[in-house]
């Protein structure tokens, strides 16, 4: 078994457990800064963890909200990780409209990449080739072992000096906007979310075949990130020893 690995009997209880780790990471942040910085990711696991996360008693006016990738939809559309998240979270906590910093999916993918790096940039008072440091991003895992909006075969699996950009998921055909590795890297601390029984072999690989982030990018943020925490529901952990 992994470090920090955290084994839960079903998703929900999983989703739960990454939600108060979540939560009680955010406060240490707070009790050292005026505010902290959460990226989170989209798809239909974290749904649960953000219903918990909306039904915690947690001083969401002091957070700032970001997103790890983003589908290129508009804000209403059922594909949207903004829509989805506002549905399940944001609608029912007192977060300032201000501190929600969205990717507009809506817009030209490679426009709305260099408007959300462009708010980033502001943001976090970036110069030159500095990149963000976010206290806690939130990163799931698809069956191909792509992560954020980062698939195998990407070529931007090797960008270390950028913060964002867009891509088209041909696996999805869809259009995306993503952060980049180097980005994902560099924050405090990386929380997975990961359930399902398709997920058993895809993390037995991450875990225990040789580093090869093109053909496996969540292998990237599993082996190099500095502190990353696990969150598998009992399915997910099924072939981890």
């Amino acid at each position: 078994m992994p470090p920090n690995c955290h084994v839960s009997p079903d998703k929900a209880n999983a989703a739960r457990a990454a939600a108060e780790h979540i939560l009680q990471s955010l406060g240490a942040a707070l009790s050292e800064r005026p505010s902290a910085t959460l990226a989170v990711s989209g798809g239909s696991t974290p749904k649960l963890m953000f219903e918990a996360m909306a039904a915690a008693e947690f001083g969401w006016r002091r957070v700032h909200l970001f997103w790890a990738d983003e589908r290129c939809v508009p804000p209403d559309h059922p594909d949207s990780n903004f829509g989805m998240t506002r549905r399940a979270w944001l609608d029912r906590v007192a977060l300032p409209a201000e501190q929600v910093h969205r990717i507009e999916g809506e817009r030209e993918p490679q426009q709305a990449a260099a408007d959300y790096e462009a708010d980033i940039r502001r943001f976090f008072k970036l110069e030159g080739d500095a990149l963000p440091r976010f206290d806690v991003v939130h990163l799931g895992m698809g069956p191909d072992s792509h992560t954020a909006s980062l698939f195998p075969g990407e070529d931007l699996i090797d960008n270390r000096q950028g913060i964002a950009a867009s891509v088209y998921a041909a696996s999805k055909q869809s259009y995306r906007v993503t952060l980049l590795p180097g980005v994902l890297l560099n924050a405090a601390e990386t929380v997975f979310l990961v359930s399902g029984a398709d997920k058993a072999g895809p993390l037995r690989h991450v875990f225990q075949e040789p580093l090869d982030a093109t053909l496996r990018p969540v292998q990237l943020f599993a082996r190099q990130s500095k502190n990353v925490h696990w969150f598998l529901d009992s399915e997910a952990a099924e072939h981890l020893r």
